[in-house]
């Protein structure tokens, strides 16, 4: 079954989705739109057809998708646009500005009977898919610590995401990775506590940055961070257990798993400090760990779209749930409202 696909917005998320799927089969792209002129001379140069208004796309009787590329806040009223007028929708990340606008897109697309899915496109990153590994096949032990960091120093990209009626700031922008990707790792783990803070170091209207530490009922607390003054970057992934510990340095996937050999450690040589001995921080003896390599889990970004067409084919269910994304949601709100506070914020 061949599918067509109309872009909402031609901005750079959106030719990174065009050059994708020329090379996914069964799916092409109809035509875009776009309200800068910029953009759709860009389009037009790249031979992509560019329809004359907003109405112009959603009445082209030959699309069965409309992908949502443009701001943030633009992503409620076009998912309803296009799914009152029948059309099945992607939305980029994230999906809108709050829980309460998520929920009435969902009412749309229940009440039109129109599949509507996110684009949680680092469900596929290598970085994520690994750790995944070394936690579900048990390589630590039992996990007690997670932190999960991006890190840049070019303060937030100058265009709409510095401005907070467009949903702009990091914990709408990243964060809605990173969380997505934590609540995935402890699937039916209820999260007990929240508690953020952010910072304004380049841009005082929204978080250029934020931390969190978030408890999860089974034990585990977890850190995510992200910072967009960093000049040195901590770890992507760094997982703590009773029998080791992994890290995963960037995404490029350098790094190294560590472990205890279940060798009873005597004689331990202390470390002299310039204020004194330490036996609790000297380091073990290389006969009672050793290191092993990152179990490095391959992926496809592209399966995302085909997912998608095989849901709408009635073949598959969706690997993005409407459940998740909500949930996602309502834990940035969380983060937000402990920032605000300066409190804790039970959650689940």
């Amino acid at each position: 079954m061949e599918h067509k696909i109309a872009f909402v917005g031609f901005g750079g998320m959106a030719g990174w989705h065009y050059r994708k799927l020329q090379t996914i089969e069964h799916i092409t792209v109809a035509g875009i739109w776009d309200i800068k002129k910029e953009r759709r001379d860009a389009a037009s140069e790249l031979g992509i057809h560019v329809y004359q208004s907003m109405e112009d796309l959603l009445a082209d009787p030959s699309t069965d998708l409309v992908l949502l590329a443009a701001p943030n806040d633009v992503h409620k009223p076009a998912a309803i646009a296009a799914m009152e007028a029948g059309k099945n929708v992607i939305s980029e990340k994230p999906v809108t500005l709050n829980s309460a606008e998520l929920r009435e897109i969902i009412h749309v697309s229940q009440r039109t009977g129109r599949f509507f899915t996110v684009h949680q496109n680092r469900r596929w990153d290598e970085d994520y898919l690994t750790i995944k590994k070394i936690l579900d096949e048990g390589r630590l032990g039992e996990v007690f610590r997670l932190e999960s960091r991006v890190h840049g120093s070019r303060g937030i990209p100058g265009d709409w995401r510095q401005e907070k009626i467009h949903g702009g700031g990091m914990i709408l922008d990243w964060g809605v990775h990173l969380l997505d990707q934590l609540l995935l790792l402890f699937p039916d783990v209820a999260v007990e506590s929240v508690c953020a803070s952010v910072t304004h170091v380049t841009n005082q209207m929204v978080d250029d940055g934020f931390t969190a530490e978030i408890g999860f009922a089974n034990g585990v607390r977890s850190l995510v961070e992200v910072g967009t003054s960093h000049f040195i970057s901590l770890p992507r992934w760094f997982a703590l257990g009773a029998d080791g510990t992994a890290v995963i340095e960037d995404w490029n996937l350098k790094g190294r798993i560590v472990k205890a050999v279940g060798v009873n450690e005597k004689d331990v040589v202390p470390v002299i400090t310039a204020a004194g001995l330490t036996k609790t921080m000297a380091p073990r003896r290389a006969d009672t760990i050793y290191t092993e390599e990152l179990p490095k889990v391959a992926s496809d970004v592209r399966d995302f779209y085909r997912n998608v067409m095989a849901v709408l084919e009635g073949r598959e269910e969706s690997l993005i749930r409407l459940t998740q994304v909500m949930r996602v949601m309502k834990l940035m709100e969380a983060i937000i409202e402990s920032a605000e506070t300066g409190r804790v914020v039970k959650f689940e």
